[in-house]
């Protein structure tokens, strides 16, 4: 077995240093390592947002932030024997927090992005011991790191079908960004103009936010090119089932992986998709309050099956509990983001579903 590093240097936008990463998913984007199945990659990741955010940053900076350069990743890495139809296995040996994070509320952005519109930022000081920030004062997030935006290389064929259907979304009226813009887009040139932005996750993986993926963690991705073209990058330091608000607890970090490559899986067992096994950790019982939320609109209309308005119903309720403990109500939205699970807890009570809204106690001082 070797050990493959990939070391980068984060005191540069990755415009900067463009060799070793991307932040647009492409077909064609050389590969800056090659690992063999079973050797350990050493991978470091910027910040989402490219290190536009510091410990010194202020709601301005948020509110002048280039949200076009998002999602810079390290990669791709080149797998040996990988070629398409094949399942490649990603073990998450180990991710390694840096000192800082930062969780952002950005303008037009977001689950709620209705009711908070302002911007608005929580700068975090990550320890062994968890997070803790003056932005959010009396509460401290357990340590829970894991990779935003993991996945291999899409094909042509999924480029293109990315791009269709997510034009025909945005020319139904629904909320989404364009799939490609060239505008920030690294690499530069024909490669970063036409690539898909990060954004949304797809087939490949990808901007999954899965906050279960932790040390531990095998995921399976589809091989769609050869050499599956590795990437990583977003790390998050914890996160809520949801990111709500838009961003968990957002830091660089270090990746330590290692792979396998199950020949002609995918394609015999017809798997198009990400899939993973993680294990939860034995812990202490811990103790939650919990909000519901059913299939109602604002206005009380109930729309039958609709488990996006009975989310929305529980996380607004949530965040008036906290109003009563004293947080003001941006504090809120951003604690759900990075410590409440949103988890589905019936789809089959027609005309309401229920979503339920876990947040731990443990997490006030």
């Amino acid at each position: 077995m070797a050990i493959v590093e990939v070391r980068i240097d984060r005191s540069k936008p990755l415009r900067e240093d463009s060799a070793t990463g991307h932040n647009r998913w492409h077909t064609d984007l050389p590969a800056i390592a090659r690992v063999r199945p079973g050797d350990e990659l050493i991978l470091e990741t910027r910040d989402a947002l490219d290190g536009q955010i510091g410990p010194e940053a202020t709601i301005e900076t948020v509110a002048a932030m280039d949200s076009n350069v998002v999602h810079p990743l390290t990669g791709p890495i080149h797998i040996e024997g990988a070629r398409p139809g094949d399942l490649l296995e990603v073990e998450i040996v180990d991710i390694m927090p840096n000192g800082f994070g930062y969780t952002t509320q950005s303008t037009a952005f977001g689950f709620l992005r209705d009711f908070f519109p302002d911007p608005y930022l929580v700068r975090w000081q990550l320890g062994a011991d968890g997070a803790v920030s003056e932005d959010v004062p009396g509460v401290r997030i357990p340590t829970a790191p894991f990779m935003g935006v993991i996945g291999v290389a899409p094909d042509r064929r999924l480029m293109e079908i990315a791009v269709m259907r997510e034009q025909a979304a945005i020319e139904r009226g629904e909320f989404l960004f364009p799939p490609t813009e060239p505008a920030g887009a690294v690499p530069a040139g024909p490669r970063g103009q036409t690539g898909l932005r990060t954004g949304p996750p797809r087939e490949h993986g990808g901007n999954l936010d899965i906050k279960q993926t932790v040390k531990g963690t095998r995921m399976f991705f589809p091989v769609f090119v050869d050499g599956a073209l590795f990437s990583a990058g977003d790390a998050h330091f914890a996160q809520g089932d949801g990111e709500v608000c838009g961003q968990a607890i957002e830091m660089c970090a270090t990746l330590t992986a290692r792979f396998t490559v199950h020949k002609g899986r995918a394609a015999a067992e017809g798997i198009t998709q990400t899939r993973f096994i993680c294990e939860e950790p034995a812990a202490a019982a811990r103790r939650f309050f919990v909000t519901t939320g059913l299939s109602l609109a604002d206005d009380g209309t109930n729309y039958s099956e609709n488990a996006t308005l009975a989310a929305r119903r529980a996380l607004l309720d949530m965040i008036d509990y906290l109003g009563g403990r004293g947080l003001d109500w941006q504090q809120a939205y951003a604690l759900c983001s990075v410590a409440v699970d949103l988890r589905i807890s019936e789809l089959v009570d027609v005309p309401n579903v229920v979503v339920s809204a876990f947040l731990p106690l443990d997490i006030f001082a």
